[in-house]
């Protein structure tokens, strides 16, 4: 049977763009920003935009967002991208906005991409955020923390955009079948379980849902009744990986993820990466495991082997730099190297018993000895009288309590028999038979 041609059929235009929503009410997804009575609903439906900078993953609806503020509001409206614009480009809007601004007109700038603008680019546009020749609206991936100038962040609202679940993705793959903008007007032949196996696919970016139902439709050949008929299997050779079984929102997910935790605290490094790979190869997000690998570092080996932190954040940051698939070796030398450290549970054993205290007694004041003077008032009222310097100690230590009074020579922290931990038991034990030697000095 023949294959019709992608160009017979369809736009030449991407499903995602062809799909973008237009509105508030086509939007898909971070109800806590854009729900009924929701801050930027309201900022947006009332046409009171003021700078702002939209963070989140790919596929979220940063851009898209721009775009229906470009649509609701009153203003001129001017897309920047952070890729191939300089600061000569910079200058030229930023003279287009000025004179907006003498005829009455407002102008907000877009910046897709903001964080890859160096220094100076983002200071060219901040004379003008300030004096308000222009609305800024930025679009990153990165921590505007660490991305962007502190003067231009400081004169920006940042919302933060969460990564869209399999089933705001579902909603989107639905809406492009039967949308004329989209599939509407074919015979498209796609099962509700085949459609979320692309939206767990997706990993939550909603422009790579549409593309992959975009590359599975214009694929597929036509069947007798003039249908396109899109099978699991067929999903599966376009995708190049099985379809495992693993649904990132649901049980399975929290019983792989724990498999794998579970087998590292056992020092297993064969089943580590077992399960490693069943959470990969089914389309889990590396970064997700990364972060559970750096809280494992600390839960399960902490100060044994101090190093397990340095290993986790470092694989986190080279999953984060180049995805997959290549990260798959980074993830497998962290889960190896957490398998076979030495194990302590001390550090989580010690906040656990420490938060209950903290918890049961929010209002216990701190020790005046510990407390720091600043004014003449406060020294008047034996703020940090009798404190010892360490520093000034032969020994580099002191016999003062620095706990409440209620909870003098409570222990929180007994160090665990292996790895490094051996030694801080030795340092621990002399610091305390020191202080108890010395305690009326």
């Amino acid at each position: 049977m023949e294959q019709r041609s992608l160009f017979e059929i369809f736009s030449d235009e991407p499903l995602a763009s062809r799909m973008r929503p237009e509105n508030l009410d086509e939007f898909v997804g971070q109800t806590h920003l854009t729900g009924e009575n929701k801050i930027l609903r309201k900022i947006i439906e009332s046409d009171n935009i003021s700078s702002m900078i939209f963070w989140g993953p790919p596929g979220v609806g940063k851009t898209t967002l721009a775009r229906i503020i470009a649509n609701e509001t009153k203003s001129e409206f001017i897309t920047f991208s952070a890729v191939t614009s300089g600061i000569k480009e910079i200058k030229k809007v930023m003279e287009e906005a000025e004179n907006n601004k003498k005829m009455g007109v407002k102008t907000i700038v877009f910046v897709d991409e903001i964080h890859r603008f160096n220094k100076a680019q983002q200071d060219a546009f901040l004379p003008f955020v300030e004096k308000g020749s222009i609305v800024l609206i930025g679009a990153t991936t990165e921590n505007p923390s660490f991305e962007i100038n502190n003067a231009l962040l400081s004169r920006c609202r940042v919302f933060v955009l969460k990564e869209l679940s399999s089933e705001d993705i579902l909603v989107l793959l639905k809406r492009a079948i039967t949308d004329e903008k989209g599939f509407g007007k074919e015979k498209i032949d796609i099962s509700e379980d085949n459609l979320r196996i692309v939206a767990d696919f997706s990993n939550g970016d909603a422009r790579a849902a549409l593309t992959m139902l975009d590359m599975l439709v214009t694929n597929t050949e036509e069947s007798e009744d003039g249908s396109l008929k899109i099978t699991k299997e067929f999903i599966e050779e376009c995708l190049g990986k099985k379809t495992l079984l693993y649904d990132k929102n649901g049980e399975e997910h929290y019983n792989i993820i724990s498999a794998l935790h579970k087998s590292m605290r056992n020092s297993d490094p064969d089943a580590a990466v077992y399960w490693l790979a069943r959470m990969l190869e089914a389309g889990e997000d590396p970064i997700y495991i990364a972060r559970r690998i750096t809280r494992f570092a600390s839960e399960d080996i902490g100060l044994a082997d101090t190093n397990a932190l340095n290993v986790a954040v470092n694989v986190y940051h080279a999953c984060h730099f180049i995805g997959m698939p290549e990260c798959n070796v980074h993830l497998t030398e962290a889960v190896i190297y957490m398998s076979l450290a030495p194990k302590s549970n001390s550090c989580d054993i010690a906040y656990r018993a420490a938060g209950t205290d903290a918890r049961k007694m929010l209002a216990e004041p701190v020790p005046l000895v510990i407390r720091n003077a600043p004014t003449k008032l406060m020294k008047e009222l034996n703020y940090g009288k009798g404190y010892q310097f360490a520093h000034d100690s032969k020994d580099k230590l002191t016999s003062m309590e620095c706990l409440p009074p209620s909870l003098a020579g409570k222990v929180y922290y007994t160090p665990g028999t292996q790895g490094n931990e051996v030694r801080f038991k030795e340092r621990l034990e002399k610091i305390k038979a020191w202080k108890k030697a010395n305690k009326d000095n």
